[in-house]
Parts: C-alpha cells; structure tokens; sequence
C-alpha cells in the first residue's frame, strides 16, 4: 500500500521499437506514483542504465538486437538485486518466458 508521500517509483522504458518505448514512457509518466527516469534501446544499453539511474523496476523487452532482455535481466538481478524486472513481450516462444522466470 502506497502513501501519498511516498517516493514514487522509478521505471526505466526497455525496448528496442523507439515509438513503443517512447508510447510505453509516456503513459506510464501519466499514472501517479510512478517515475519514467529513463529509456533505453538494446540491453547492453539498459545494463548501463541501471547502474546508472538506479531505478526501482526495469519494463524490459526479451527481443532486441545485440544484447537481449534475457542476458540483461540476468545481469541486473545479479548487479543489481534491489531492482525488479518486468518482462513484456509479444513473442509466443514459451522457452523465453520460462528463461525470464
């Protein structure tokens, strides 16, 4: 249960579709409570990123060119254990679902 003073949460916007990702942020930034503190396009990107912006959750993509979402996750839950990852994505490939778990 959030309180009205508390902290909003910090999201960073991982995807490799510039117009999903900027979409993505910008209905996020419209809900109260939470905070769009950063996009990034590849995963190698967002590993950075993290580290860098310190947010609370990562929106991340399984499926992007270079670094993937998986390879990511997995070294920002291991740098970065504070952080949550939520995966998104529109692939039907049960493996990659079950690898992001």
């Amino acid at each position: 249960m959030r309180t009205e003073d508390a902290a909003p949460v910090r999201v960073l916007v991982v995807d490799d579709h510039p117009v999903f990702r900027a979409g993505m942020a910008t209905v996020l930034e419209d809900l109260d409570g939470l905070d769009v503190v950063g996009q990034s396009g590849d995963g190698a990107q967002a590993v950075e990123d993290v580290a860098r912006l310190t947010p609370d959750v990562v929106l991340m993509d399984l499926r992007m060119p270079g670094m993937g979402g998986l390879e990511a996750t997995a070294r920002i839950t291991t740098t970065h254990p504070a952080t949550a990852v939520i995966v998104l994505t529109m692939d039907e490939d049960n493996d990659s679902v079950f690898a992001a778990l």
